[in-house]
């Protein structure tokens, strides 16, 4: 019998004695068990980890071969490698050429360019396969390149794409005609704003409406009025949603300043439910639909790909009883639950994810599509919520107000893009739409099967993750090979497929065509290899080898 258990039980029973004498504790404890237990869940620690990791980086040696591979599998990794860049310098020259020119001056550029694969990698790949950021056309589902390279759009322009480029140029020069009298005359109202707010508060089910720059400053502003108004301080969200760049809502790596009134728990847990129904201090909950494709994990980027661990799973029946658990204990608890809809928002459903999950929400802000292609934010809310002063205390108010909200032209956009939702024959593009986009994941997962290739997809609806059945420290080239086959991706790689509503089976058919192409290619050129020895748990315990040894200068 292992001796120590004794002391265990009882330092376990010291705990629960002391939790029950000091409730304050008691919550403590509850709130530290309702947190995802990975670093998503743990913001504080994640971010102390991100300032102990060391950099290093690959030379040419040990670039293919940091799995172990034998030699002939690492030579022939480095001359697939050393072709493609080939390939890369003919294809894209002159995007290249201004994409190096542009990015000593943008610091966006510079930043995307340097966190498209794991760091160790990165210096190599930037020389090699540097991609260019510049696109001259679009028409279909295609985008064209200043070189001239014509791709099937995959990006969705990080979910503004929602029913196809031509879609919104028309939705933007029609604007174009109606603001132009107006022109860019700010303060005053565009009269189209009058039935666009009708038709929002029509789709969202609430009351009232501001409109703001940009789906962040949408969430900002939606947080500060659910604190105004129930008089507490913090806001709850989840593990692994993204809510935008300001700082209460990205706790942890790349936030400099850790928020002290954000509390970041696990999704579809009871003890996150427990948490809200006995807390006294949180304002609202935040809540981003795509986190049910994969809870509780970041966005999928490839600057994270380590291994082959990422994993997607769309059950919408377990996250409409979630949400369902989690309107009900708002509403006994007096918490505003807001929806944030600013990337899913008019893909899923014409009126969004309250009417794709039936479940209904204090607040919802919305963005990216909603103006026809040009940039906006919105909140729609209830009318106690949306109050912005107090009657009984004039110098008590909430205040937000910014130059370019309710911009005409956007306005007028904004206006095109609703009233063709509202047609009977535009809307008819909802009908069956998870049936067609499930059974086409389904139809390509079947081809990469049959081809033995370690690649699957995942999806909620036509918002795909790929993800890997193999393990591998390599999955992060099957981007570039991607791009080979002429399929345009966003600065995430792989970790994001974002199709347009306007792709039809003949345009599927050839992504799907391309995409096996590519994964083929991959395989034959080894960077699929592995042994028995190569684990998933295997090669993470190796990264740690590498950054200790980094660390302690071995």
């Amino acid at each position: 019998m292992d001796s120590s258990l004794p002391i265990l039980s009882l330092s376990a029973a010291a705990v629960a004695g002391a939790a029950a004498v000091f409730p304050k504790l008691q919550a403590r404890l509850a709130l530290s068990r309702a947190k995802h237990r990975s670093l998503t869940g743990h913001s504080k620690m994640s971010k102390m980890v991100a300032r102990l990791l060391p950099h290093y980086e690959f030379d040419i040696d040990g670039f293919f071969c940091s799995d172990g591979a034998p030699g002939n599998v690492a030579m022939q990794r480095q001359d697939a490698f050393f072709r493609l860049a080939r390939l890369y310098q003919e294809r894209y020259a002159k995007g290249r050429q201004m994409t190096a020119e542009a990015a000593a001056h943008i610091s966006d550029l510079r930043f995307t360019e340097s966190y498209r694969v794991p760091f160790q990698y990165s210096r190599l790949v930037r020389e090699n396969l540097g991609t260019g950021a510049f696109m001259q056309s679009s028409a279909g589902v295609t985008v064209t390149d200043v070189d001239g390279n014509v791709f099937h759009d995959l990006t969705g322009s990080y979910g503004v794409n929602i029913f196809g480029n031509d879609f919104y140029k028309e939705c933007i020069t029609e604007a174009e005609k109606r603001a132009g009298a107006l022109g860019p005359v700010l303060g005053p109202y565009h009269p189209v704003i009058t039935d666009n707010v009708r038709r929002l508060c029509e789709i969202s089910g609430l009351d009232e409406v501001s409109f703001h720059m940009s789906g962040t400053e949408a969430v900002m502003q939606a947080v500060r009025l659910a604190r105004y108004h129930t008089k507490r301080s913090h806001l709850v969200r989840f593990a692994g949603a993204y809510h935008g760049w300001w700082g209460d809502v990205q706790p942890g790596v790349g936030n400099p300043v850790s928020p002290h009134e954000t509390y970041t728990l696990a999704d579809m847990s009871e003890r996150t439910l427990h948490v809200l129904r006995t807390r006294k201090d949180i304002a609202c909950v935040l809540v981003n639909p795509l986190q049910a494709l994969h809870p509780n994990a970041n966005a999928p980027g490839d600057s994270a790909l380590v291994d082959s661990s990422r994993k997607g799973n769309f059950d919408r029946a377990a996250y409409t009883e979630w949400l369902k658990k989690l309107r009900e204990v708002c509403n006994q608890r007096g918490i505003v639950l807001i929806f944030d809809e600013v990337f899913v928002g008019f893909r899923l459903a014409a009126k969004g994810a309250q009417e794709y999950f039936g479940v209904r929400a204090d607040m919802v802000t919305y963005g990216k599509s909603l103006a026809g292609g040009l940039p906006v934010g919105v909140v729609c809310g209830r009318k106690e919520l949306m109050r912005r002063f107090r009657d009984d205390r004039p110098a008590d108010v909430c205040f937000a107000r910014g130059t370019f909200n309710s911009h005409p032209y956007v306005m007028t956009a904004m206006d095109e893009f609703l009233s063709r939702l509202a047609s009977p024959n535009f809307n008819a593009v909802y009908q069956g739409l998870d049936e067609t986009w499930n059974g086409r994941a389904e139809a390509l997962n079947a081809r990469l099967a049959a081809n033995d290739l370690p690649v699957r997809v995942s999806n909620i609806s036509s918002i795909w993750m790929v993800q890997y059945t193999e393990p591998s420290r390599y999955n992060w080239m099957l981007q570039y090979y991607l791009r080979a086959e002429g399929l345009a991706l966003s600065w995430v790689g792989t970790g994001r497929l974002i199709f347009s509503l306007n792709y039809t089976d003949a345009d599927f058919t050839e992504v799907a065509d391309r995409f096996v192409a590519a994964a083929e290619k991959m395989k034959r050129d080894g960077w699929w290899w592995h042994d028995a020895s190569l684990t998933n748990k295997s090669i993470k315990r190796q990264i740690l080898k590498e950054l200790l040894a980094k660390r302690f200068g071995r």
